[in-house]
């Protein structure tokens, strides 16, 4: 018989200490950490931020208003308590690890874009044209050289 390798899977999965992102509900758009799982539809969620309006308080959430993200608080044991998480929490800075992320970096940029007026989507307008010319200008270039 042939050898059998078992392989973990690449999934992000529903464990204790995986960091989520609330998708909607009253935390919307706000970060916290699975500290213990209740079934297979909701899990008990708590968010130890250090600035009051990111907080979330302990509670039970649904998996359908959470969104996995890969980072994920190690050796954090099930049930932990507050202090206990808020500790680990800090020393490994999930928050900078998130803020430095692609799509929090992706989330800024659009929100940003959200909350321009007309005359500066203007002025972003003109820079891509700029940018789109020198590119295109660049290409020919290199096309008529080779």
């Amino acid at each position: 018989m042939g050898e059998a390798s078992v392989v973990a899977s690449q999934w992000r999965m529903v464990e204790v200490g995986r960091v989520v992102l609330f998708s909607n509900g009253p935390f919307a758009g706000r970060l916290a950490a699975i500290v213990e799982i209740i079934d297979h539809k909701r899990v008990l969620v708590e968010g130890p931020s250090e600035s009051k309006d990111l907080l979330v308080p302990r509670h039970s959430s649904p998996l359908a208003a959470l969104s996995l993200t890969r980072i994920v608080i190690e050796k954090l044991p099930r049930g932990a308590g507050s202090a206990a998480l808020q500790k680990l929490w800090q020393a490994q800075e999930v928050e900078g690890t998130w803020n430095k992320s692609t799509y929090a970096l992706n989330k800024a940029k659009t929100m940003r874009r959200r909350e321009l007026n007309d005359f500066e989507r203007f002025k972003a307008m003109r820079l891509k044209k700029q940018v789109r010319f020198q590119h295109r200008k660049s290409f020919a270039a290199a096309k008529a050289s080779a």
